[in-house]
């Protein structure tokens, strides 16, 4: 029986990329098969309640899957974001996740987060679900993420927000269209607009 539990849990692993033991549990292996084999060196523990196959490659996006994994509920935003959609060169130090105006902040080790708080549209809007590491995360796509960086430029830097436009301009990664309608969604528009003008 402990062999089977084993082999799921292998399968499972290479299948998922990194899981939760939680969901691990869920899938009908016992917590006390994880300590075993992570003692014996067949899994790898990535962090409390967190764990990967040996042989996963660890990539350059790690640590948003492990913050998905860890919180759910959370969208990945503003620089780790940028990092996501290879805008900036900066690699942040913490996560930065996006969660509800009344929800639990999460209280993780590992890795470190950055949270921020959104509401209404400025929460739901702009996600997109991306595969990293076998992981499903949330992001907010580029558009949002650049109006998200004005809206918050008193916490990232202003430099940061005009790099960010700027760069995706060039880059004809983003329209004005959508930068327009998620400005107006996190109520930058007027911020936003004479750098806007100063593009077109």
């Amino acid at each position: 029986m402990a062999r089977t539990h084993e082999q799921h849990l292998l399968s499972l692993l290479k299948r998922k990329g990194i899981a939760r033991s939680s969901e691990l549990g869920a899938n009908g292996v016992p917590r006390v098969v994880l300590s075993r084999l992570a003692h014996r060196g067949k899994i790898r523990r990535v962090s409390r309640g967190l764990y990967s196959a040996m042989n996963s490659e660890i990539g350059e996006h790690r640590t948003l899957a492990e913050a998905a994994s860890k919180v759910p509920g959370g969208v990945i935003c503003l620089l780790s974001a940028l990092r996501f959609h290879s805008i900036t060169t900066q690699s942040p130090r913490e996560v930065w996740i996006a969660i509800g105006e009344k929800d639990w902040k999460p209280r993780i080790e590992h890795p470190r987060l950055r949270v921020v708080r959104f509401s209404g549209k400025a929460r739901s809007a702009g996600v997109e679900t991306w595969p990293v590491e076998g992981v499903p995360v949330k992001i907010y796509n580029l558009p949002k993420t650049i109006a998200d960086c004005f809206k918050y430029r008193h916490k990232i830097g202003l430099d940061v927000a005009l790099e960010a436009l700027c760069d995706s301009w060039r880059g004809k990664r983003v329209t004005s269209d959508e930068i327009w309608r998620y400005a107006k969604i996190c109520r930058v528009a007027n911020v936003m607009r004479p750098y806007l003008e100063s593009l077109s």
